[in-house]
């Protein structure tokens, strides 16, 4: 998907949400376990309630690793399932070295239809450099997360800056705007002004609204530009809305929330 479809996307649908399928098998509803997939099954309701409301999913791959073969089949039936109108995610945070990230590249990009990965850049430009050589799709850096582990390395100093901010300038000059974003989560609120100074046109995929306690009213007032450049993901508040046999009605209730709020941030 291009920057330029992805923003149709979201102006038609006045949303930039991104709903995240980090399906637990231990969370879904109980009465999902007598079928023959219940990932998919759980996956394929929230996708059917919530399409019209959001721009994008995000797939947790660690969900569906954990399960092995059944998991892998499961994630590569709702990545189909999704089709080619939405913005498709996989949060799988690769990166290795330049043959090794060659396959990541292949297997997200062409085994599996992936608009994007998630990327670390810790190894540096060669294992982030094979993401950003498919037209139309893209890599997401980790750039500042909403974990409380971030600050372990990424606000702390090396030399005169964060080590967060050196990544953003270098990371920045690998790609362009139309293939490279970076995770940055919403918990980091305060840190958004600045980064928008040294990314001012990248898109950036923001987790941590909802379950995490980010506010989406912050994040929209201080990281949107002139096409939003923002997908908010939101995954526990929306998938596991209800464990009950409505569950997808609650989801889509939920979605509908965050859809309607982020219409009025809309520029």
């Amino acid at each position: 998907m291009t920057r330029q479809q992805l923003v149709k996307q979201i102006r038609t649908k006045k949303s930039y949400l991104c709903v995240g399928l980090d399906t637990d098998i231990t969370k879904i509803p109980k009465h999902l376990l007598k079928e023959t997939d219940p990932i998919f099954s759980f996956n394929k309701s929230i996708i059917d309630a919530t399409n019209d409301l959001c721009v994008g999913y995000k797939i947790n791959t660690a969900f569906y690793e954990a399960l092995g073969v059944k998991g892998w089949e499961a994630m590569e039936k709702t990545v189909r399932y999704i089709g080619t109108d939405h913005f498709k995610i996989a949060d799988a945070k690769r990166g290795d070295i330049g043959n090794t990230s060659d396959q990541y590249a292949k297997a997200f990009f062409e085994t599996l239809p992936f608009d994007a990965v998630t990327v670390a850049p810790y190894m540096g430009e060669d294992s982030i450099k094979p993401f950003l050589q498919y037209p139309e799709k893209w890599g997401i850096v980790l750039g500042l997360t909403s974990n409380a582990g971030a600050k372990d390395f990424e606000l702390q100093k090396s030399g005169n800056d964060f080590l967060y901010k050196q990544i953003l300038h270098s990371v920045s000059q690998w790609g362009t705007t139309d293939n490279l974003m970076f995770v940055i989560g919403a918990t980091q609120a305060n840190e958004f002004s600045e980064i928008r100074k040294i990314t001012p046109n990248h898109f950036y995929l923001v987790p941590g609204v909802g379950a995490q306690g980010g506010s989406l009213k912050e994040i929209s007032e201080k990281a949107m530009i002139e096409d939003c450049g923002i997908l908010v993901n939101v995954s526990r508040s929306i998938i596991y809305a209800s464990d009950k046999e409505n569950f997808s009605e609650e989801a889509r209730k939920v979605a509908k929330q965050y859809q309607s709020e982020m219409e009025e941030y809309i520029r």
